[in-house]
């Protein structure tokens, strides 16, 4: 693929990854990538022949893997506690930053219902439940047992991403600065008392 090429296409996923954090799945529309991106009509089809649900899919994939490098690199930082308060520190940062107008992009599209592209559902599953294994594997590394080290994991993400939304919701981050505080608590008590 040509230089040019890779980036027109880039920057249509990286405008649909925008879109659906401020719009959501329904409102992410090619029209809406093309007016945002300033590619070209013609290079959508060439870069995703599968039309909408290609482009909005690589999308997710690839803001899933974004943040999976983030939780990466928070994690090989060491302390788990800490690595929590950093992604509760960015979402505080990215909400108030953007007004509360910005969310997470896969949620966007776990939360809505598509008949047309059940796809789409599929792959924000594997994008949290890879999210949820990187931490697990930060969690059990520090002592915790891998059950419970799962399902931490999977609470950490859904506090969190409850959280962003209850925050956009009343444009205020007292939801996420809540759920960051009893999250911190509750993970002091795990790695203490194993």
């Amino acid at each position: 693929m040509s230089p040019r090429r890779s980036d027109s296409r880039d920057r249509m996923l990286r405008g649909a990854s925008e879109l659906l954090r401020e719009y959501g799945a329904g409102a992410t529309s090619i029209d809406r990538v093309l007016a945002r991106t300033g590619a070209p009509r013609g290079s959508v089809y060439h870069h995703f022949p599968g039309g909408r649900a290609q482009l909005v899919e690589e999308a997710v994939t690839r803001s899933g893997d974004h943040m999976l490098r983030r939780i990466d690199a928070a994690t090989e930082a060491g302390d788990p506690l800490e690595a929590v308060d950093s992604f509760f520190a960015l979402w505080r940062e990215l909400l108030t930053e953007s007004g509360y107008r910005v969310g997470c992009p896969i949620v966007a599209v776990a939360a809505e219902t598509n008949d047309e592209a059940p796809q789409l559902a599929r792959s924000a599953a594997a994008v949290f439940a890879r999210w949820q294994e990187a931490l697990a594997a930060h969690f059990h590394r520090h002592g915790l047992p891998l059950p419970r080290s799962t399902r931490l994991a999977a609470f950490v993400i859904a506090a969190l991403e409850g959280a962003v939304i209850m925050s956009r919701a009343g444009r205020t981050t007292a939801p996420l600065d809540a759920a960051a505080a009893e999250m911190r608590e509750l993970l002091t008590h795990a790695f203490h008392d194993q």
